[in-house]
Formats: C-alpha cells, structure tokens, sequence
C-alpha cells in the first residue's frame, strides 16, 4: 500500500507539473544546441526551466562565435562596385606599339637627366639665389602668354583668355618685363591658366594616337608633339638669331625650371616597380584630367562635360 500510495503520489505530482508546460507549446518541443532532449534527461537532474536556460545560453555563446552578418553588407557592397567601375571608366589608357624605341629613348632620357641637367642644375643652384632664380621663370611664363592666350580663346574660355590679357599687361608694365608677377599676388590673383594647344585639340575631340617618348622633352604623343611646335612658333625666344643663340636661351630656360623639381624624377622611380609604366599612365592620366579641367572652363564644351560626369 505504501508503494502504491507513493507512485500514485508521484503519478499525480508529474501529471499537475507537465501539464501546463505541454499546454504552452502548440507543437513538438525542439532543442536548442547543447539542450537535452526532454527537461527529464538533464543529466544534473536541473527543472525543465533550468536546463532550457542553459540551451538558450549555449546558443548565444554558438552564435556570437559565429561571424556576424553585416545587414548592410549588400549596399557596401554595391556602392563599392560603384566606385570600382567609376574608377575604371576614369582609367585612361594609350597604346604604345613602339615601346622599344620609347624604352630606348627613356633610357636615353634618363642618362642625361643624371649625368647633365642635375649637376648642371644643383651648380646653378649653389651660384643663383633663388629670388633670381624665381624671377627668371617668371620672365619665361610672361613670354609663353600667346600660346596660352590663343588656346584660351579656342577653348571658349573666355575668362581664361580675359586673366591672361590681364597678366600680361600687369606684369610686363608693373613686374618688370615680367620678372616680377604683381597679377599673382593676393590682391589681385590673377593667376598663369595652365592650358596648351594640345589641351585645346583635346577638348575638341582629337585623341592622343600613341605614346612616344622623344630624347629630351620626354613623354608625348602625335597630338603633343603637334602642340610643342605650335607652341614655338607661337614661343618669342624661337625667332632669335642665330639659331644657337636660341638654343642657349632654351637650354637655360630648362636649367632654371629643373631647379626648382630636383628630387622628383628620382622619387617617381624609386617607387615604381617599372619607371616606364608609372611615367606613360601618369602622363596620360595628367593629360587627360587636364583636358577634362579645360572643358568644364569652357563656355562650349562645358555642358558636354557636366553630362559625361553624370554618366
């Protein structure tokens, strides 16, 4: 009687405890990771409650081992495709079907760079100051102003062509003959455009066609190589006689420019794994922002230019 007592005892104790959890799950029960099957299996002998803690528990230590889902990771995603190809639909590229010639003439380049125009450069360094120095480039910038201002005017960019007329005058009548730059200064800022003829080529559509590399003025193309002659015959110190009076006149003009960039040329190569490479795209990638400033400047190609922007 006793054992019978018991179990009914425990028959009615199991019967009012499972109950009312049964009634709370509309379906079968499923376990959680590292929960027990039934809340009886619990091997510590734990209540139901407990041990559907420590599965909930467990759970969370499972899912915070995992790595975690990033709910904006598709729009990172998407806006970093949208970089990547705005990027390269800037990439511009130029072919180069004689690159040994343009390697020779880089090598070429490269030795004269060294072995003349830099010691020449850093003597002329030690010897004339640079407010000298300064004044001088300044004198060579006033005599470069018909190039810029006729390019100016076939560009439409009038403004442009308006701040080089500008200048000029001021400079050549106030600065000297142009050995001092008063339109520069913050007054009246007025400053040198930085536009071509090969500039002006560009905005109207003419393409660059090859790469060439030339013996000593360096990176160009059939487009640029056009534009350095005009620019000469467009250049005063081109119509000095004799002619190796003009080539002295050139030749110092290049010294005084190279003055103020030594260090650069090396600093381009001893990064670049090909200096080559890295001197061709970075003057095509040079050429062709330029070419894009100049259209948005433009008073005729400046809507061209908005619009492929967008694009």
């Amino acid at each position: 009687m006793k054992k019978a007592g018991l179990i009914l005892t425990l028959s009615v104790f199991l019967l009012v405890w499972v109950c009312p959890h049964a009634g709370a799950n509309d379906g079968p029960h499923e376990t959680a990771p590292g929960e027990s099957a039934g809340w009886l299996a619990d091997a510590g002998g734990r209540s139901s409650s407990e041990a559907s803690n420590i599965g909930r528990q467990e759970s969370l230590r499972q899912a915070a081992a995992a790595p975690a889902a990033d709910p904006f990771s598709e729009d990172y995603v998407e806006e970093e495709d949208e970089v990547a190809d705005l990027h390269a639909e800037e990439k511009v590229t130029i072919a180069d079907p004689i690159e040994p010639f343009n390697r020779a003439m880089g090598a070429f380049n490269d030795r004269m760079y060294f072995w003349v125009l830099k010691p020449v450069a850093l003597g002329y360094n030690e010897v004339v100051p640079e407010p000298a120095r300064i004044s001088a480039k300044n004198f060579f910038d006033n005599l470069g102003f018909p190039a810029r201002f006729l390019s100016c005017l076939l560009q439409a960019d009038f403004s442009g062509a308006g701040t080089e007329a500008g200048r000029f005058a001021i400079n050549t009548l106030w600065g000297l003959g142009g050995l001092l730059d008063p339109a520069g200064s913050e007054t009246l800022n007025l400053q040198k455009q930085d536009v071509d003829l090969g500039q002006t080529l560009g905005v109207y559509g003419v393409g660059h066609g090859f790469y060439i590399v030339w013996p000593v003025y360096g990176p160009s193309s059939p487009r640029d190589t056009l534009t350095n002659i005009g620019d000469q015959f467009l250049y005063p110190p081109s119509y000095i006689e004799p002619w190796y009076a003009w080539f002295g006149v050139w030749a110092y003009e290049k010294v005084n420019a190279a003055s103020f960039r030594i260090g650069e040329y090396e600093a381009v190569k001893s990064a670049a794994i090909d200096p080559y490479v890295a001197i061709r795209d970075g003057y095509i990638q040079y050429r062709a922002k330029s070419v894009k400033a100049r259209k948005e400047k433009s008073l005729l190609f400046r809507d061209a230019a908005g619009e492929t922007r967008k694009e």
